[in-house]
């Protein structure tokens, strides 16, 4: 993760939008990396969102791709994919807010796009979670 850090705010967003797609990656470390170097917070923060946003987006267009039988071919089960369904249908959009959470949030994201969620109410809960997220990371730097 060092040569992100070596790349500046580029390497910050290279890295944020890896992070939110499936590659297991780490944005919050970058951030504290960017933050401890000198980076302007705002800018971090702003760099850091929108790169974690648009891999966010991606997995949720990955999810819309998918068709059940791939999925099947994985394993999953019918009646297993149906149960997170009817959680996906209950909630909607508002699963979007938790596309931050390490692991699973990529995961939701791509169960997004897959159960066909409504894009702009996903998008916009989604990004409102990751800047949440960053902003946080943000203040727990800045207190320690």
């Amino acid at each position: 993760m060092d040569w992100l850090l070596e790349l500046g705010y580029f390497g910050l967003f290279i890295g944020s939008f890896l992070a939110s797609t499936v590659v297991p990656f780490s944005a919050d470390v970058l951030l504290i990396g960017m933050l401890a170097a000198g980076g302007t917070p705002w800018i971090v923060i702003g760099v850091a969102t929108v790169g974690n946003f648009l891999g966010g987006l991606t997995s949720y267009g990955i999810g819309r791709l998918g068709k059940w039988e791939w999925i099947e071919r994985f394993g999953a089960k019918p009646e297993t994919i149906q149960k997170h369904k009817v959680k996906i249908d209950k909630y909607g959009a508002w699963v979007a807010l938790l596309s931050w959470v390490p692991f699973i949030g990529d995961v939701l994201a791509i169960a997004l796009g897959f159960f066909r969620v409504k894009f702009v109410p996903s998008a916009i809960f989604m990004l409102i979670g990751k800047f949440a997220r960053f902003v946080a990371w943000y203040l727990i730097y800045t207190l320690f």
